[in-house]
């Protein structure tokens, strides 16, 4: 008896920690946030999601709107479409001018706005932004965003975490940068750029590849013409020492 008491009650408390786990995993999927596709090392450039998930079960998300940090302020800002949304880049004049690759710039994304389109109860969308320059004196940087539902709900992503302290209720999203790459500087040229560059690299070595084997088979054909000369100059001239 006391042992299937026993058996009773650890299937008892393990249902209950397995339902804390999912409900607090299904509380931390629910949150706005942010994340580089690849790394987000400082001075350089990043492609980031904002990955916005509806959490409401009777509502659907019709706006997210993104503020950018005005401390570290960031000169270019490029969305990549997403289907079915519309989306508004909002610049801002800045109070001290940035430097980026020798130009001098007045002023600064301060917020990005998608709307027109809809996300649906229990799904998510991603919002794709390149961003740049990432600053090199701090360690992450914090967007504030706001989502609003088909109801008229919005509902703030505004908390900033605290050191050693628990979760916020409706935390900010927070993207971590990484240590700038080895041999960069502070105006590093935008992924596409590198791309370009990548590309026109791997072009020259295929080109220079092509004219490689070119010359391959060239030499190759005259080694054979070569050859059958000499088998015919030898049997011309056996011929006429038979004679």
């Amino acid at each position: 008896m006391n042992a299937v008491r026993s058996r009773t009650r650890i299937a008892v408390v393990g249902s209950v920690a397995a339902g804390s786990v999912l409900l607090l995993s299904g509380t931390a999927f629910a949150h706005v946030t942010v994340q580089p596709e690849g790394a987000a090392a400082k001075g350089g450039y990043a492609v980031v999601d904002f990955k916005v998930p509806n959490e409401r079960d009777n509502a659907k998300t019709v706006k997210v709107e993104v503020n950018f940090p005005t401390d570290h302020p960031l000169a270019s800002v490029m969305p990549q479409p997403v289907p079915g949304w519309n989306v508004e880049v909002t610049k801002s004049k800045l109070d001290k001018p940035l430097t980026v690759h020798g130009k001098q710039i007045n002023e600064a994304v301060t917020k990005v706005t998608w709307s027109g389109g809809t996300i649906e109860s229990g799904q998510f969308q991603k919002f794709p932004l390149s961003i740049g320059s990432l600053p090199t004196d701090t360690d992450q940087l914090v967007f504030k965003a706001l989502q609003t539902y088909d109801n008229n709900e919005v509902v703030r992503w505004i908390e900033e975490a605290k050191k050693g302290a628990a979760e916020p209720a409706n935390p900010a999203p927070t993207l971590q940068l990484t240590a700038a790459a080895a041999g960069g500087d502070d105006d590093a040229a935008p992924a596409a750029d590198n791309k370009s560059a990548a590309g026109q690299k791997a072009q020259a070595s295929s080109s220079s590849s092509s004219d490689t084997d070119t010359t391959a088979r060239v030499l190759a054909v005259v080694g054979i013409v070569v050859g059958v000369a000499g088998v015919a100059f030898g049997v011309f001239a056996g011929r006429r020492r038979s004679a």
